[in-house]
């Protein structure tokens, strides 16, 4: 094994970090903190129903938080709010 690289495959040197990956980050999990105390604030309303009237409430709000993540992700990654 050698450590030469072959000329031939391009270098793509890694890029430089930035403040938006951590910022991004904090932003998420008080995102996912809002959205949990959201539902818990709702658990007394939810808990009343019968279990298959609970199970797609429980299912939509499993998924629902990636909406207003994935504005963060793309910023995180591009610098834009949009791609």
């Amino acid at each position: 094994m050698t450590t030469d690289q072959d000329p031939d495959l391009p270098h793509n040197p890694p890029d430089a970090p930035n403040w938006r990956q951590p910022a991004g980050i904090i932003l998420i999990l008080a995102v996912i903190l809002l959205w949990c105390r959201i539902v818990v604030s709702m658990i007394d309303w939810i808990s009343g129903l019968p279990f298959l009237a609970q199970l797609p409430i429980y299912i939509i709000a499993g998924i629902a938080w990636i909406f207003p993540v994935k504005p963060l992700l793309i910023w995180m990654n591009t610098g834009k709010l949009r791609p």
